[in-house]
């Protein structure tokens, strides 16, 4: 198969900053995808209707195009669900992102405490408000490695069992334990999965030395749990879809003596996802899980219009922007046409 045609995908998890790196971010997710969901941990934190409808309007002037954001609530330890439920009947509101306190970028002003947004998380189910989570404890006595088998042991098993109706995508899947625990939850429970967690495993971040730009969070895991995880995307199952995660840091963020953790892999991301299905034999799953699963998960209409993928050898450039990109310096096997 020399190319590939697709509906055209979405992307359920980016971060897609504000100010000059907005602008200069925007485009390459508008250039792949009809829609994003944008998570909402800028500084300060998108908590208001107010602030998401303004950044909303930021990123419709920088992406250009036919794009469509999705905007996110931040949700805090005082999380109004009288909020939460406006900014969702006056369609600012998609869902509502949980942060650990600390856990990541900008989640300082996150959650200490699960208990206290039980009022928060009723309304939410009440309404059908998807819960979107950063799944990784943030206690100092767990290895880094461990924090997301963690989480869904001591956090995330208690949450689906107490609000059995409410949506939850765990994002970014890392780990073989989340991989089960979503494929064996019920379907009210889904997962993103990034790119860099299908090509990755942690020999990554030391291959030659240490490396900052295959540095994100959840960290990249050792290989039995990448290989686990590419088996979920490539299973065909609806509870499996693509959010690329795309994080993008300045180089001397990055490269510093406390680099910041993100991976920017907008400009390529729909081609990354690409290769793996190719080298799994499951390019007509492609589309179920970039262009299908996702919206309907939402309950949103799939998108008209298609994207076709050619197979060729593209050098990817190792400046993008200014920025350093996923798999930059490297050959892929795909473009988007």
């Amino acid at each position: 198969m020399q190319s590939i045609s697709i509906r055209r995908p979405d992307d359920w998890h980016v971060h897609l900053r504000d100010g000059a790196m907005l602008d200069t971010v925007a485009p390459f997710t508008a250039r792949q995808f009809a829609r994003a969901i944008v998570m909402p941990n800028l500084s300060p934190p998108v908590t208001s209707v107010v602030a998401a409808s303004a950044y909303r309007e930021r990123i419709v002037a920088a992406a250009g195009g036919d794009f469509t954001p999705l905007m996110t609530c931040y949700l805090t330890d005082d999380a109004s669900a009288d909020e939460l439920a406006r900014g969702h009947a006056e369609g600012v509101w998609v869902a509502a992102k949980l942060y650990p306190a600390n856990a990541t970028t900008n989640s300082a002003h996150g959650v200490t405490d699960l208990r206290k947004l039980w009022p928060a998380l009723e309304r939410m189910q009440a309404i059908g408000m998807p819960l979107l989570v950063h799944g990784e404890v943030t206690d100092p006595e767990v290895d880094i490695f461990d924090r997301e088998a963690v989480f869904i042991e001591r956090v995330l098993g208690g949450l689906v069992r107490n609000f059995p109706a409410l949506k939850i995508v765990l994002e970014h899947i890392t780990t073989a334990e989340a991989a089960q625990f979503v494929a064996d939850a019920p379907v009210t429970v889904a997962a993103t999965i990034t790119p860099q967690h299908l090509h990755l495993n942690r020999n990554a971040l030391f291959a030659g030395g240490l490396r900052p730009h295959a540095y994100c969070l959840p960290v990249v895991k050792r290989e039995k749990h990448r290989l686990a995880v590419r088996a979920a995307a490539v299973s065909g199952s609806a509870k499996f879809f693509l959010g690329t995660d795309s994080a993008p840091h300045s180089v001397e963020a990055k490269e510093a003596s406390c680099g910041c953790a993100g991976i920017f892999n907008a400009p390529n991301a729909l081609e990354s996802y690409a290769m793996v299905f190719d080298e799994e034999g499951a390019l007509d799953r492609l589309e179920g899980f970039a262009s299908e699963h996702g919206p309907r998960f939402y309950g949103l209409p799939l998108n008209e219009g298609q994207v076709t993928l050619e197979r060729a050898e593209v050098s990817v450039p190792e400046r993008v922007a200014g920025l350093v990109p996923f798999h930059g310096g490297a050959t892929i096997g795909w473009r988007l046409a």
